[in-house]
């Protein structure tokens, strides 16, 4: 199993990288977990630009799903080798609603030959060569953290998530861990919102995961800060994620 991180940044682009998106690859299937901001430009960079066989949406704020709207227009209106077959995007409840809103003819403008919804609960469904188990994380809106498996290994994204069981329980046992640390400890931080540092080292200790990627920095972060608050309460390799890198899970 493959993951590209086509975008990192939470919240809003920062100068370096788009919002969070995630190329997940193996034997020749591609699903893109979250397609934030500026995801279809950076996803031009690695793949074909049709190149994608599946989405899943981990949750419908506009950082983890707006391109979709640029992405719907690059397959409907490419002069060339246009998908005949919609894509199929698998997000909670409202997803189709939630990106038509968008579009200036709302809600008449059809998105169906584009994208083929199926709508996600927590659970386990089978999409291509991977085994995908979802479970609900802390968050304002619906928000479930995706488990992928392929070949014996296992990636475990958060999505956007603030401290909960349910993340630890997920991800036990898994070769990688993609976890958000927006946040930092001494902040006046809201619940149920994001994690720091810290507290994403924590769940990926409890779970006894392999490797731990920080991810979903803000653009004004530090990175320093939050392998800071992770050093220590991690015992595995861990690191920030950079855009346009490739893991091997």
């Amino acid at each position: 199993m493959k993951v590209t991180v086509l975008g990192c940044s939470g919240t809003f682009p920062g100068p370096e990288s788009g919002c969070s998106s995630y190329l997940v690859e193996h034997e020749g299937f591609r699903i893109m977990l979250d397609v934030g901001n500026g995801a279809v430009g950076a996803l031009q960079r690695h793949v074909e630009l049709f190149g994608v066989d599946a989405v899943i949406l981990s949750h419908l704020h506009a950082d983890h799903c707006l391109d979709l709207v640029a992405y719907s227009y690059a397959r409907r209106y490419a002069p060339r080798d246009v998908p005949t077959e919609p894509l199929p995007v698998y997000g909670p409840p409202g997803t189709p609603e939630r990106l038509l809103r968008c579009y200036e003819r709302w809600p008449d403008h059809d998105l169906a030959t584009v994208y083929s919804f199926h709508d996600v609960r927590p659970g386990h469904l089978e999409i291509g060569p991977f085994s995908v188990d979802l479970a609900p994380m802390a968050h304002p809106v619906e928000c479930n953290a995706v488990r992928l498996s392929a070949g014996g290994r296992s990636l475990t994204y958060s999505g956007d998530t603030g401290p909960t069981e349910s993340l630890v329980r997920l991800a036990q046992g898994c070769d990688v861990a993609l976890f958000e640390a927006s946040w930092y400890e001494g902040d006046d931080n809201p619940p149920d919102v994001h994690l720091t540092g810290r507290e994403a080292g924590e769940h990926a200790a409890k779970a006894q995961v392999g490797k731990l990627l920080l991810t979903h920095l803000t653009p004004w972060g530090s990175r320093e800060r939050t392998l800071a608050e992770a050093d220590g309460v991690f015992p595995g390799d861990f690191e920030v994620v950079n855009v346009g890198q490739t893991y091997e899970v």
